[in-house]
């Protein structure tokens, strides 16, 4: 059965008592299956942006646990910071992360709001999706008129909260109001500018947020607003949709930045927001020094970034994931106020299970020690996949030296192509090492099932045959991986870069050895099958993969020699 998963991403009222804000953050991880990931205080701000993911139940407890905690700690009649804010816990947005609905997510987002209404007397506003009307669907709208407006605001009967109590009482007064959401996945950004000016700063964003800027007789900001036929502003929209953006001086940096949030990072991507900044900072006379990520971002913000600044460098995209997202570190200068650690400011690597060690995350010396020791596994699979990862390495490398060979700068786009293709074989094959062992252990487990009833018996038997498939399939996908990956090698060895033929030829030699060696593992286990049609047809599929990589290895090779 499949897990779902939500993230929470609470923003606190402290960002200067590390001791409150480590008493806060520490609640998550009390409840089981909750797991805390990122702990984010900001000085200036003074406040806290505190991740932590699980299944949807335990989150909402977490959550409940974590706003009592600030209600206790945070006293909102002694808060001032730089960011806008209305309570001692700010917001509270969940975030669906994994097989689960947005529409599920809200309903789990009005359990939270009513509990936290019901039990700790805090004004609550849903906005996002979780909002119970239009209006209240922006963040800022709820939030209008901030801490000091609540007073006012609880009384209007427009803007009664959606749970909890409509009245400024002593408690409410400490804790202020709450705001909690179901929303899209949200990028918090900051854009760092050589100058001290909130002014210009605001200028920048103001033709980059969705929202623009008012519209003034004579275009002068001196100018009076001009109003529609309703009294209403009249606005000048920004640049970019789904883009909240405001500029603000950070006393602790001694620089103004912009902060962003990006609520849509497929219709606006944090890249083109940093390009657009960076333009529209440069026409006012300002230069962008860089940039800073608050809490966790997915993976697929900091690759989709590399991928297009490669891309504007005429560079090759054909590299693994690691050394994409360290081309978007660099160039949007995530590095330049603090150290930007990609495996604790990654979701995916955070959510990844520390405690389980595969065989690629060792290095060469252990994984060579695993292999020769006294336990089957790893074994001939996986060493035949692993040879099949290095060989699409080598032709991987090949298409990128040639990507950026002098004189061939005209041709850096095909060889991309060739080593994008690459490091996805490449990439395959090394899942495949895990794959082949996994495989060998699911026999084992099937072979240790209770045996005592003939029910039992027949339940066992059939886990080994499924087991026995799949130990089947596994070499036979690497197969079918290695094979595909010569293509690479070959196109290489016929027009890469001349000075490293040899190294296309090695890799392809890498990849038949892959293709055969897989194919001794499908046979032996096809001897434990007990579907004989099955058997007949993948040992037949297989001897042509063998006959074709031979054919394709003797091609290369021709190839090679004929170039020495």
């Amino acid at each position: 059965m499949k897990r779902q998963l939500i993230e929470c991403v609470p923003n606190i009222s402290e960002g200067r008592d590390a001791k409150k804000i480590q008493e806060i953050a520490n609640v998550v991880e009390t409840v089981e299956g909750v797991k805390l990931l990122n702990v984010d205080p900001g000085k200036a701000t003074n406040r806290t942006v505190i991740t932590f993911v699980g299944e949807p139940q335990q989150v909402i407890d977490a959550a409940f646990l974590l706003i009592q905690k600030t209600q206790n700690l945070i006293d909102m009649n002694k808060h001032s910071g730089e960011h806008p804010r209305m309570g001692a816990t700010d917001v509270c947005p969940l975030v669906p992360i994994a097989d689960i609905s947005m529409e599920e997510t809200t309903q789990w987002a009005h359990k939270l709001a009513e509990r936290v209404g019901k039990e700790l007397n805090i004004p609550i506003y849903c906005y996002e999706s979780a909002a119970k009307e239009e209006k209240r669907k922006n963040l800022a709208n709820c939030r209008s008129g901030e801490y000091e407006g609540l007073k006012q605001k609880l009384v209007d009967p427009s803007w009664k909260p959606d749970f909890g109590p409509a009245e400024f009482n002593d408690s409410i007064s400490k804790s202020g109001a709450t705001a909690i959401s179901a929303r899209d996945f949200l990028v918090a950004y900051n854009i760092n500018l050589n100058t001290t000016s909130t002014r210009r700063a605001n200028a920048v964003a103001f033709d980059i947020r969705e929202a623009g800027r008012l519209k003034r007789e004579g275009d002068s900001l001196a100018g009076k607003i001009l109003k529609d036929e309703n009294g209403e502003p009249l606005r000048q929209p920004g640049l970019f949709k789904h883009v909240k953006g405001i500029g603000w001086y950070i006393e602790e940096y001694g620089v103004a930045q912009i902060s962003y949030n990006l609520t849509n990072i497929n219709v606006s991507p944090l890249h083109e927001v940093f390009d657009k900044t960076c333009e529209r900072a440069q026409a006012r006379g300002l230069r962008v020094t860089g940039s800073e990520l608050v809490g966790l971002v997915p993976k697929k913000v900091l690759i989709d970034a590399g991928v297009h600044f490669l891309k504007k460098q005429e560079r090759s995209i054909g590299i693994s994931e690691q050394e994409i997202m360290k081309i978007t570190v660099k160039t949007l200068g995530l590095d330049e106020l603090s150290p930007f650690i990609l495996e604790e400011r990654v979701i995916e690597y955070m959510l990844d299970d520390n405690n389980t060690k595969r065989l690629i995350d060792m290095n060469l010396s252990e994984f060579a020690n695993e292999t020769s020791s006294e336990s089957p596994a790893p074994g001939g699979g996986s060493i035949s996949a692993y040879c099949g990862a290095m060989g699409a390495a080598l032709g991987t490398m090949v298409a990128n030296l040639s990507a950026h060979k002098r004189g061939w700068d005209d041709k850096w786009e095909e060889f991309s192509n060739w080593a994008e293709k690459g490091i996805a074989f490449q990439n395959e094959l090394l899942r495949l090492v895990d794959e082949d062992t996994n495989a060998f252990n699911k026999i084992m487990e099937a072979f240790r099932l209770p045996k005592d009833s003939e029910e039992e018996k027949a339940l066992r038997n059939d886990a080994i045959q499924q087991a026995t498939k799949f130990a089947i399939t596994t070499p036979y996908k690497v197969m079918q991986t290695a094979y595909d990956s010569m293509q690479v090698m070959k196109a290489m060895a016929e027009f890469g870069n001349p000075n490293s033929v040899t190294d296309a030829a090695v890799g392809a030699l890498s990849a038949r050895t892959a293709v055969r060696g897989a194919f001794l593992n499908v046979k032996i286990n096809c001897g434990d099958c007990q579907d004989k049609d099955f058997v007949n047809d993948i040992l037949a599929k297989g001897q042509s993969l063998v006959d074709k990589a031979t054919d394709l290895e003797k091609e290369i090779m021709t190839i090679t020699e004929n170039k020495i």
